[in-house]
């Protein structure tokens, strides 16, 4: 073969090679054009927080207990802000583990609706973060906080403002089934946001006429805004109700006393167990 000729076969491998280069280049730009592309509007994205308000009208049926274990729940995988307005019982934002902090809605001895203007500050303000915000309300405020959020339209205010909004309510058996159910049904009635139905049976089964909850009238009226029932594990009150009871009175989370090896084996089962239940239930609701 004389110098600088080249067979037929070998300059058409040439020109093959030369044009595959070409398409191997234009794919590489276009993969990191399209990187690009996604990064620019990935940055641009609001991420959504989720503001949880915890509301029930009848008192001592475990409205701090929901928020501390929620809060709990939540933190394991998402930033939580807590807030307790409970002009009472501030048990929510007592327990040290947690970042809660207490909002003042007191005027002297009344409450201050306009002090719930501090509260949607609060949660307009916190940054855009996949944040879950989660606001413990007391039996006392329970009027005053729906009213305001009801005339000033805080709640599309909130979705508005690219967050998500997901109300908590309480249901307890035995004579505060009724009070329990009322403060249900005005929460359904009232605003138009998914609410979490929790069953406490601490003080008895929610039965009603031979009826389970999902019997109710309330259930068929609402049932279609209920975006999960929990129902809070029922052990007995002689061995679990009394860890439990201590362990809120130190005022630690599930976890801090669980790995405490100065908490007794058996109570750090039993908490464990209790937990783990919990967790399960919560998991239904698909909150995070």
């Amino acid at each position: 073969m004389a110098f600088g000729y080249l067979a037929p076969k070998e300059n058409n491998f040439i020109q093959k090679k030369s044009v595959f280069k070409k398409y191997l280049k234009l794919i590489c730009v276009k993969y990191i054009l399209g990187e690009i592309l996604i990064s620019n509007r990935a940055s641009q994205i609001k991420l959504m927080n989720t503001v949880h308000f915890i509301l029930q009208g009848k008192g001592g049926v475990g409205k701090s207990l929901v928020s501390s274990m929620l809060f709990q729940y939540i933190q394991k995988n998402k930033n939580c802000v807590g807030i307790d307005t409970d002009p009472v019982n501030a048990t929510f934002s007592r327990c040290v583990d947690l970042n809660v902090k207490q909002l003042n809605i007191m005027d002297d001895d009344d409450i201050d609706p306009r002090k719930f203007d501090t509260l949607m500050e609060q949660i307009l303000e916190t940054d855009n973060e996949d944040k879950h915000i989660i606001i413990d309300n007391g039996a006392s405020s329970f009027i005053p906080l729906c009213s305001y959020l009801k005339e000033n339209n805080a709640i599309d205010l909130i979705k508005e403002s690219g967050n998500k909004v997901v109300l908590h309510s309480i249901i307890t058996g035995g004579q505060a089934l009724g009070d329990t159910l009322a403060g249900l049904g005005t929460l359904a009635s009232s605003f138009d946001a998914p609410i979490v139905v929790w069953l406490n049976l601490y003080f008895g089964d929610i039965f009603k006429s031979g009826k389970t909850f999902e019997e109710f009238k309330i259930y068929q009226e609402h049932g279609h805004k209920f975006q999960s029932v929990i129902q809070i594990p029922l052990r007995k009150q002689a061995t679990f109700g009394k860890d439990l009871e201590d362990l809120f009175s130190s005022r630690e989370t599930f976890d801090t006393a669980i790995n405490n090896s100065k908490v007794p084996i058996m109570v750090r089962q039993r908490l464990k167990t209790f937990w783990t239940e919990v967790q399960r239930e919560i998991d239904k609701a698909q909150l995070v």
